[in-house]
């Protein structure tokens, strides 16, 4: 099993802008050390940052940045492809492809909004402690959890998907956006499923993530996302279950 899905990994508050500019310099065609060096270049002057970064700061982001984008995992590069080839269309919601990538990618990102996504449907706020308490059972009572845990949600905030409310530490969930792209919404799945070690899921299970909690997915069937895909096979249960897995 890949060390993805055990490492925390997030190590810094993260900006949708600097995805962005990951996704173009993937574009560019150039090596991973040259776009290394340029994420650190862009970071010197880029939004998010009351005073310039440190060059642990910049690696911690550049890391992200590269694991999503730039030299993703063997298993995530058809995933990262599919999403570069959704942001050259017009009519996308940009926020979903990079959420998706980076919670494949790290998978600690998707359940940080697994938790938030759970306890906004039985209230209206959210509190970080409320996620940290849930997180450590998964992971652990480590020293790391409660910070890493608190980048992720600022990143959250960052990025438009939640609110700080009135009480400090304590956020409010936004209306969610529609997903209107059939070929968005399948890529949305194929990305949960990479997030997941054992890479299956029901598919009313995936439909309803949690983790796709800023997002509302439309209604789609196994065989159509098995159409639109190449990677994911359908298996029947029950009378109208149906679960997808991953293809070996």
């Amino acid at each position: 099993m890949s060390d993805r899905f055990v490492k925390v990994g997030i190590q810094r508050e993260l900006h949708l802008e600097w995805f962005e500019q990951a996704a173009r310099i993937h574009g560019s065609g150039i090596s991973k050390k040259d776009a290394r060096q340029e994420i650190y270049s862009y970071l010197d002057s880029a939004p998010g940052f009351a005073t310039p970064p440190s060059l642990q700061s910049k690696t911690y982001i550049a890391n992200a940045l590269i694991k999503s984008w730039i030299d993703p995992e063997p298993e995530l590069v058809q995933l990262r492809n599919t999403a570069f080839s959704l942001l050259q269309e017009h009519a996308v919601d940009r926020t979903s492809v990079h959420w998706c990538l980076l919670g494949a990618a790290y998978p600690f990102w998707f359940e940080v909004a697994a938790k938030i996504g759970r306890l906004l449907n039985l209230q209206d706020q959210v509190t970080q402690a409320q996620v940290v308490l849930r997180l450590k059972e998964n992971y652990g009572d480590r020293q790391t959890i409660s910070r890493r845990a608190r980048y992720v949600i600022r990143s959250f905030v960052s990025w438009g998907v939640l609110k700080d409310s009135a009480i400090k530490g304590s956020y409010e969930k936004i209306t969610p956006v529609p997903i209107l792209n059939y070929s968005l919404a399948t890529y949305m799945i194929e990305a949960a499923l990479n997030a997941m070690p054992e890479g299956k899921a029901a598919l009313g299970l995936l439909l309803n993530n949690t983790a796709f909690f800023p997002f509302r997915l439309p209604v789609l069937r196994g065989d159509f996302i098995a159409q639109q895909t190449g990677c994911i096979d359908v298996v029947r249960f029950g009378l109208d279950d149906e679960m997808l897995k991953l293809k070996d």
